[in-house]
C-alpha cells in the first residue's frame, strides 16, 4: 500500500530554504583521515549540500561477528555536519563482510545452473536468506540507534541498487520462499496448475514441495512459471526493502527512507511500479549508454522515474561526471553533456542531483569510474565543471519542491509485459519492449509535444492521448480502464503484440489483439513477424506518407469496425491495413499500429494521431530540436528547454530566465545546451 511521504523539505533544508540538493556518494574509508578535512573544504567549494555515506562499509563497521566500530563513521558525520553538508546515511547492507559469508555460506546466491556466486564482488547475498536478513537487520538497528539523532542525518538509504546483481536467486531458500509466494497468489495446487497450464508437457503438480524456481532445463521453462518467478523475485527484494524500512521507521520515525532504483537501459528485473509506494523519496541511479539516441533514453528514464514518483519531486542518487568503467568502451562526456543531462533530470522532477562518487578511487573495481574529484585532483576540467554545476543548481532553488505538470500525452510502461515479451518461444525473438516504448516517447518529443511516461496502472485522468506500446499482458481490469478512457472521450494508441495474454500469460481466444479486439474494431488471425533485414513499405491513406518503413513485425488485419489510416504497400500483407483507428461515441478513439515504424514515419504518424488537446506548446522552429518539460508551483511554471542537437537553437518564448541566455525575445540554447524559464500563471 502506498505510504504518505514525510515532510522531507523541512528536515533537509534546516532553515536554509528550499533548494536543489547536490552531492555524491562519499567513501572516506578509502582515504586517510587527513584527506577528509580537505574533502569537506572542496565540497563547500563545489556547492555540495548532501553526501551519501556508508554504502559499502559493513566490513569496517562490523569487523567480526561480535566486534563493532561505529566511531569512525560518527567522526565522518560530525565533519560533514560542521561543513554544512547533510548526510543520506546508507544501511551498509549491500555487501556482506567476509566473516559472515565464511561462517554462513548458505547466504550466498545460486544461479540457474546451480552454481554458487562467491564473495569477491558485491551483492553476494540471497534476498530470501533468513540468516542474512537477521544479520542485516542487526546492523541496521545499530546504525539507527547510534546515528538516528545526529544533526547531519536527513535520510536513510536502504541497501544499494537492490537486485543489481542478485535479483534472481535459484537457491533452496528461494525455492521455499517461492512456494510460499505461490500459495499466497494462487491459493491451491489446483489453481496453480490452472494458472500455469501444467496440462501441457505433463507438468501437473501434486504437492507444493514439487515446485522449483525455473532452473536450467532442457527447454525453456513454463512461461507462466517464468513470469511468476520474475514477479516473486522482485517482491522478495521489495520485502527486504520493507524489512529495513520498517525497522528504521520504528526507531527514527521522523527520518525519511529511500533506496536507489535503477530506471535505465535494460535494468528489467525490479518492478519499480510496485516499489515506489514503499519509500518516502523515490530515488534513481542513471548512467548513459553512448549511442545515437542516448539522450532520448536518458529523458525516458528520468520521465519514467517522475511517473513512478507520481509527478512529485524525486532524487537522482547516482550518475557520472564523465566516463563510467563497466561498458566495453567508456567514453568521457562531451562539452555540454553534463549540464544538459542534469537539467533533463531536474526537469522531470529531480530535487537532488548526486554522482557516484565524490573522490575517484585508486583501487578496486571502480577505480576508472569518474568522480567529482578525479584522479587529476581539483585542478582539473571535471572538478571545475562540477563546481560550476553546483552554482547552476543553486540558481535553480526556486524550482525545488515544484511538481511536474501533467502532459497531454501519456506513454504506459509495464514490467509484466517487459518480462513476458523477453521470454523464449514467442512469434519473434526480436521484440525489444523498452526500446519500443522509448521510440514512441521520442516521437512525441520530435513533434514538440510533452509526454509523461507512466506505470501501466497509473491514473489516466487529464491525458488526452494514451499510448500503450506492446502492452502484451492485459487482464480484464486493465482492458476496462483503457476502454473507460476511450469511452470517456480520450484517445488510445496500442501497438503490435498488445492485449494478447492475461495475467497468467494465457492467450485471449477469439483472435488477436485479444482483450483489445472489440475496442479497436479489428481482428487478427495470425501474426506475420519479419525476418532480420526484412522491411515493408507503408502508405498513409491520405497521401501524407508514402515512404514509411516498418520492421520487426506486421499483422494480417481484418478490419471489422475501424478506419484505415495506413496500409502496407509491400510484403506478405500488401494492400492490407497497417494502421487503423476506431472512433467511439463521445469523441474518443482507439488506434492500432501493427509494425515498428522508423523515426520519420513514427513522427508523421504521431502528427496524424494527435488530438487538438495535445498540440505542441513550442514555437515551430524549436520542434524536433528542443525538448520541453514543465514543472509547476504556486502560481508559477518552470519551463525547461533542452537542446537535443549539437547546433545552436533560438527559441522565442517569454519568461524570466533562471538558467540560460536571453537575447531580446529569443532564448539562445548552445549545442547540447539548456535553459530554464520562470513563467507566471
Amino acid at each position: 500500500m502506498p505510504v504518505t511521504p514525510l515532510p522531507l523539505r523541512g528536515r533537509i533544508s534546516s532553515g536554509r530554504g528550499a533548494r536543489i540538493e547536490y552531492g555524491a556518494d562519499y567513501n572516506p574509508e578509502q582515504w586517510p583521515r587527513e584527506v577528509w578535512v580537505r574533502d569537506v573544504a572542496l565540497m563547500r567549494e563545489a556547492g555540495v549540500t548532501i553526501a551519501t555515506v556508508g554504502v559499502f562499509s559493513w566490513a569496517l563497521l562490523q569487523p567480526a561477528a561480535d566486534v563493532w566500530d561505529l566511531d569512525w563513521l560518527g567522526d565522518v558525520l560530525d565533519l560533514l555536519h560542521d561543513g554544512g553538508v547533510a548526510v543520506d546515511l546508507a544501511t551498509a547492507t549491500a555487501s556482506p563482510p567476509p566473516w559472515l559469508t565464511t561462517a554462513h555460506p548458505e547466504v550466498l546466491p545460486v544461479d540457474e545452473l546451480g552454481r554458487t556466486l562467491w564473495p569477491g564482488g558485491r551483492q553476494h547475498w540471497r534476498p530470501t536468506s533468513p540468516v542474512f536478513r537477521r544479520h542485516a537487520l542487526e546492523l541496521v538497528e545499530r546504525l539507527a540507534r547510534r546515528f538516528g539523532d545526529h544533526p547531519a542525518l536527513v535520510a536513510w538509504h536502504v541497501n544499494n541498487e537492490l537486485g543489481c546483481h542478485n535479483a534472481h536467486d535459484y537457491s533452496d531458500d528461494a525455492a521455499a520462499a517461492f512456494r510460499v509466494w505461490l500459495r499466497e497468489r494462487h491459493g491451491s495446487i489446483a489453481e496453480l496448475n490452472a494458472a500455469w497450464g501444467t496440462a501441457f508437457w505433463s507438468q501437473s503438480y501434486g504437492r507444493w514441495a514439487e515446485i522449483l524456481p525455473p532452473r536450467l532445463a532442457g527447454t525453456p521453462a513454463n512461461p507462466t512459471q517464468q513470469l511468476d518467478f520474475a514477479r516473486f523475485s522482485s517482491d522478495a527484494l521489495r520485502e527486504h526493502l520493507r524489512a529495513e524500512r520498517d525497522l528504521l521507521r520504528a526507531i527514527t520515525p521522523d527520518v525519511p527512507v529511500t533506496t536507489n532504483f535503477m530506471v535505465m537501459t535494460e535494468s528489467s528485473r525490479m518492478d519499480y511500479a510496485s516499489w515506489a509506494g514503499e519509500v518516502d523519496i523515490v530515488s534513481n541511479d542513471h548512467y548513459v549508454r553512448p549511442g545515437r539516441h542516448e539522450h532520448d533514453e536518458l529523458s525516458f528514464s528520468a520521465n519514467l522515474t517522475g511517473g513512478l514518483a507520481g509527478g512529485r519531486p524525486w532524487w537522482l542518487m547516482e550518475h557520472s561526471t564523465s566516463a563510467v568503467n563497466w561498458q566495453e568502451v567508456n567514453r568521457a562526456k562531451r562539452p555540454g553533456e553534463l549540464v544538459r543531462d542534469v537539467l533533463t533530470h531536474v526537469a522531470h522532477g529531480a530535487d537532488a542531483v548526486c554522482f557516484f562518487q565524490w573522490r575517484q578511487s585508486t583501487a578496486g573495481a571502480e577505480r576508472f569510474h569518474s568522480a567529482m574529484v578525479p584522479h587529476a585532483g581539483p585542478d582539473s576540467a571535471v572538478f571545475r565543471e562540477v563546481a560550476a554545476l553546483g552554482a547552476t543548481l543553486d540558481g535553480l532553488a526556486p524550482v525545488a519542491g515544484s511538481h511536474r505538470k501533467r502532459a497531454p500525452v501519456a506513454v504506459l510502461f509495464d514490467w509484466d509485459s517487459w518480462w513476458a515479451t523477453s521470454q523464449e518461444y514467442l512469434p519473434s525473438s526480436r521484440l525489444e519492449y523498452r526500446r519500443h516504448a522509448v521510440e514512441w516517447c521520442t516521437a512525441f518529443t520530435d513533434v514538440g509535444v510533452r509526454v509523461d511516461v507512466l506505470p501501466a496502472g497509473a491514473d489516466l485522468t487529464g491525458h488526452a492521448l494514451v499510448v500503450a506500446p506492446m502492452l502484451h499482458v492485459m487482464d480484464t481490469a486493465r482492458a476496462r480502464r483503457l476502454t473507460d478512457h476511450v469511452e470517456g472521450g480520450g484517445h488510445l494508441v496500442a501497438t503490435y503484440f498488445s492485449g494478447i495474454v492475461d495475467a497468467n500469460a494465457h492467450v485471449h481466444l477469439g483472435g488477436y489483439p485479444g482483450a483489445l479486439r472489440d475496442l479497436l474494431g479489428i481482428r487478427i488471425e495470425e501474426f506475420t513477424p519479419l525476418l532480420d533485414g526484412e522491411s515493408v513499405e507503408l502508405a498513409a491513406c491520405d497521401g501524407a506518407g508514402t515512404d514509411w518503413t516498418g520492421t520487426v513485425w506486421t499483422d494480417r488485419i481484418d478490419v471489422v469496425d475501424a478506419e484505415v489510416l495506413a496500409h502496407y504497400r509491400t510484403g506478405a500483407n500488401a494492400g492490407r491495413a497497417a494502421v487503423t483507428r476506431r472512433a467511439v461515441p463521445g469523441g474518443g478513439s482507439a488506434a492500432w499500429v501493427s509494425t515498428q515504424l522508423d523515426a520519420v514515419a513514427l513522427a508523421a504518424l504521431v502528427r496524424l494521431l494527435l488530438p487538438p488537446a495535445a498540440a505542441s506548446e513550442l514555437p515551430t522552429q524549436a520542434r524536433g530540436r528542443v525538448e520541453l518539460v514543465v514543472r509547476s508551483g504556486d502560481g508559477v511554471e518552470f519551463w525547461f528547454l533542452v537542446n537535443r542537437t549539437t547546433d545552436p537553437v533560438d527559441v522565442e518564448l517569454a519568461g524570466d530566465v533562471l538558467h540560460g541566455v536571453r537575447d531580446g525575445e529569443l532564448v539562445r540554447l548552445g549545442p547540447r545546451g539548456g535553459a530554464v524559464l520562470r513563467r507566471a500563471l
